[in-house]
């Protein structure tokens, strides 16, 4: 991605969204926006119970509990199955390579389209979420080296895996070296030629890219909880 591309992508997308559990605002003011990984080292899971979280599909949330911190729940992942991910996976990585990958990052939406999309899937439309709206262009100029994009929705494996979905060691490249131009060319409309943006492991200042933090269930809104 060219530096006039990166322009183009923060000028389509100006805004960020990352969909968080309920009541997560004021933890995520303390310590920022944590990895699964990241959230598991702040309250030192380790042994058998790390390994059950980090290495393996969590067909449910799950809540950690620390005698100082208080409890936090890391999200499910049913979207996605071992069964979905041997067939899309490439360069010899296995369903739990790819779940610590995943565990290892910070995610967020560049359009409120996908935002939705999630908000509304069946396992989630029913319960309420924080929704954080950070500014693109802050957080890119602020944690760059740390960003990886994402050319697909790198978390789901269904209703079934596609030949557009496969997925490998490609799949999070640095801003640099994203084909952003290859995107557009194959018809890609703005908002879409990048459809995940990660951060390595943390992003411990998110706070200070926040416009907005909403409650909302499905696609209403149900609270503003700051901004």
């Amino acid at each position: 991605m060219t530096d006039a591309e990166r322009a183009e992508l923060i000028r389509d997308c100006p805004t960020l969204y990352h969909m968080a559990e309920r009541g997560s605002w004021p933890s995520i003011q303390r310590h920022g926006l944590l990895s699964t990984s990241a959230l598991l080292d702040l309250y030192d899971v380790q042994g058998a119970r790390r390994e059950a979280i980090e290495g393996c599909r969590r067909p449910e949330g799950v809540s950690i509990e620390h005698p100082v911190l208080g409890r936090a729940a890391i999200r499910d992942q049913k979207p996605m199955d071992d069964a979905g991910l041997r067939m899309c996976l490439l360069d010899g990585l296995t369903p739990e390579d790819w779940y610590r990958c995943l565990n290892g990052r910070v995610f967020f939406w560049l359009t409120r389209e996908r935002l939705l999309r999630l908000l509304n899937a069946r396992p989630y439309r029913e319960a309420e979420h924080d929704v954080l709206e950070l500014d693109t262009a802050s957080l890119v100029a602020a944690h760059q080296p740390a960003i990886r994009l994402s050319p697909i929705n790198s978390g789901t494996t269904k209703p079934f895996p596609s030949t557009a979905s496969k997925r490998g060691r490609e799949t999070f490249l640095p801003i640099a070296e994203y084909p952003y131009a290859r995107w557009r060319a194959q018809g890609r409309k703005a908002g879409e030629r990048v459809v995940e943006l990660t951060v390595d492991y943390a992003v411990p200042d998110a706070a200070r890219f926040v416009r907005r933090v909403v409650a909302m269930r499905g696609g209403t809104v149900t609270e503003v909880i700051e901004g």
